[in-house]
């Protein structure tokens, strides 16, 4: 049912704002881990600024977008989204944990649904509550696993049909499905210099919580499900 989904979407940036901010031993360990993927011309300053982010190692969450779908009294679908966030990592995934703690108690087959959550945003959150020393709840002990048992609404994995070499973006699929896309006034690119040089943290929630109107319009068109309307999406404080 649409009602077990928790859609999300996550924004993340270096935890460094430059390469040359790193201890010693750090940079060491980033220019290890990146050496076979950059070109050879590539500087450890710019590959950190291109790839720090998307990398948990490296990187932290500054905002977790999370939605609900619910049904109005004349069962049409609507969207409740509500957005953790703040320069605080811990605290940041602490409160995400207590609103899916809520969600569990009342709801133990609920799912994560989203775009390319199974590769990047729940391998992300888990990576970062370790890293933080958070202990990891029922739903999120995922490391030991099968594929098949860790079951998520993923909009990538469904466009894909089994073709496991097919990549789409969200802004691609939602294009191609003519969905309103979230890509506006930013992209994913721009969130490491709208944190750090605008200092705009609530510009980077907005965006966020575009993109998960857009995955769960995506979702709704692969239900065959008519597309939300603005004045069924209900914004949390």
């Amino acid at each position: 049912m649409l009602t077990d989904i928790l859609v999300l979407d996550i924004e993340t940036v270096p935890q460094s704002e430059s390469f040359n901010d790193l201890k010693p031993d750090w940079q060491s360990l980033w220019i290890d881990k990146v050496s076979k993927t950059v070109p050879e011309n590539m500087t450890a300053e710019e590959s950190y600024q291109r790839k720090a982010g998307i990398l948990a190692e490296f990187g932290k969450i500054i905002c977790i977008s999370t939605a609900f779908f619910y049904e109005d009294e004349n069962k049409q679908m609507g969207l409740r989204i509500k957005s953790i966030y703040g320069d605080d990592e811990t605290d940041v995934l602490k409160k995400f944990i207590e609103l899916c703690d809520k969600v569990y108690r009342h709801n133990k087959h609920f799912q994560f649904g989203g775009h390319n959550i199974k590769e990047f945003d729940i391998p992300y959150i888990c990576r970062r509550m370790l890293i933080n020393n958070l202990a990891l709840p029922e739903y999120l002990q995922l490391h030991d696993k099968k594929p098949w048992e860790t079951k998520m609404f993923d909009t990538l994995n469904w466009w894909k049909f089994g073709d496991n070499k097919n990549y789409v973006s969200l802004h691609l699929l939602a294009s191609v499905l003519n969905i309103p896309t979230s890509k506006t006034d930013m992209d994913g690119s721009m969130v490491q210099l709208v944190y750090y040089k605008e200092r705009d943290l609530q510009r980077i929630v907005e965006y966020c919580q575009r993109d998960v109107i857009v995955t769960a319009n995506v979702i709704l068109r692969f239900q065959h499900i008519p597309l939300l309307s603005d004045d069924k999406i209900i914004f949390a404080s």
